[in-house]
């Protein structure tokens, strides 16, 4: 691992701040949170100003529409931008995290000049059709059907916790192609338009009284054949593509936002008389270190990243695990040092704690990720 920066690194990370001193400012005010259709110009706007700016899709290939960069230029990009407090990707993080780096590395040259230049200008907002309320934890179980049908798949079947499906344009769907194959190999990985006919979405309101999830119910969606990502029958390895990107690298930015409450929470409990408890003390001095640790981890990964060729590795299974604990734990000592404030919803901290429950379920549950570890990188046999 090599956590030196160089000379060219240095320099993008100077030329960064400089441009985001002088964009930020010009930002317009943030949407309400229930505001969807705000959210979504709001988030896209920013997205616009990244691409303008050549900043968008700045780690994909050249011939996807980005830069180029490294993936430790990416890291350097993450890092500036969350410690700006510049817009996260909002409402489009399924297709700049997601879809549009699997499609760069699975898709036909057709499928990336159509689909990668929308999400990188800000144009287009993708969705993730992955989970089925009957599938559990176990995404191979999945039923929703797509029948061929000439040129088209005919799909039927319903999604749930499908990020920003009000708001999105295309979702990158999962669905079984063949169900008497083996439940990991009759599965293909779909780009379905949002507006199609048979297309359902209704928002589901979470603990957080967000709705920035929803249920897709599909009756016989018509979707074509051009659509399938990667060859029929091999989603299951196409979409670990995807999980890869989603565990390895979509919540870099959130490690350094977590380092700087982490800090905010230090002073909060200098100032209110919580610093002179040690059992306080030493579960922030813990903490610091874990995501200290976190951040070696990231770097650690970027590097293997570098050496694979620019998708993660199962290296983000590790990440994701450890993350996720380390969130919770952080609101958890928040709670303790805040005191009675930490009951009322109209602190941010609460929201933020409220959204830390559901990280150890998002992108693959703690249990899912301990089997990858125990599997693939200990490896320990299957469990029975």
């Amino acid at each position: 691992m090599d956590l030196a920066y160089t000379e060219e690194e240095q320099d993008f990370r100077a030329r960064l701040r400089e441009w985001l001193h002088k964009a930020l400012p010009e930002l317009p005010a943030r949407p309400s949170p229930d505001d969807w259709p705000g959210r979504r110009a709001y988030d896209l706007g920013w997205q616009r100003r990244l691409y303008e700016a050549g900043y968008a899709g700045l780690h994909w290939p050249v011939d996807a529409g980005g830069r180029g960069a490294t993936p430790t230029q990416h890291l350097i990009f993450l890092e500036e931008t969350e410690r700006a407090g510049a817009p996260y990707v909002g409402a489009n993080f399924v297709g700049l995290l997601h879809a549009g780096p699997t499609i760069a590395a699975e898709g036909t040259a057709g499928q990336r000049a159509r689909w990668l230049p929308p999400v990188l200008r800000g144009d287009e907002v993708w969705c993730q059709g992955f989970s089925e309320p009957g599938a559990g934890s176990d995404l191979a179980s999945l039923r929703t059907r797509a029948v061929r049908d000439g040129d088209d798949y005919v799909v039927t079947g319903s999604k749930i916790w499908t990020s920003h499906a009000e708001v999105a344009d295309w979702c990158e769907l999962l669905v079984r192609t063949d169900p008497a194959a083996p439940k990991h190999r009759g599965i293909s990985w779909l780009a379905m338009p949002m507006d199609a006919a048979g297309v359902t979405v209704r928002p589901l309101r979470t603990l957080a009284g967000s709705t920035e999830f929803a249920e897709v119910f599909l009756d016989e969606v018509r979707v074509p054949v051009g659509n399938r990502v990667g060859a029929e029958n091999d989603g299951w390895r196409v979409t670990m593509v995807t999980l890869s990107f989603e565990r390895g690298t979509a919540f870099v930015g959130e490690v350094v936002a977590c380092r700087r409450t982490l800090g905010e929470l230090a002073r909060t409990a200098k100032a209110n008389g919580r610093w002179d408890d040690p059992a306080v003390r030493r579960r922030l001095g813990r903490l610091y270190g874990e995501f200290g640790a976190l951040w070696r981890l990231t770097q650690w990964n970027v590097s293997e990243s570098e050496r694979s060729g620019g998708v993660p590795g199962i290296g983000g299974s590790v990440f994701k695990l450890a993350y996720s604990h380390a969130r919770q734990e952080l609101y958890d000592v928040a709670a303790e040092v805040l005191g009675a404030s930490s009951l009322s919803l109209d602190e941010e901290w609460v929201m933020d704690r409220l959204s830390s429950l559901s990280y150890t379920i998002a992108a693959g549950t703690s249990q899912i990720q301990r089997n990858i570890v125990a599997e693939r990188i200990l490896g320990l046999p299957k469990g029975r």
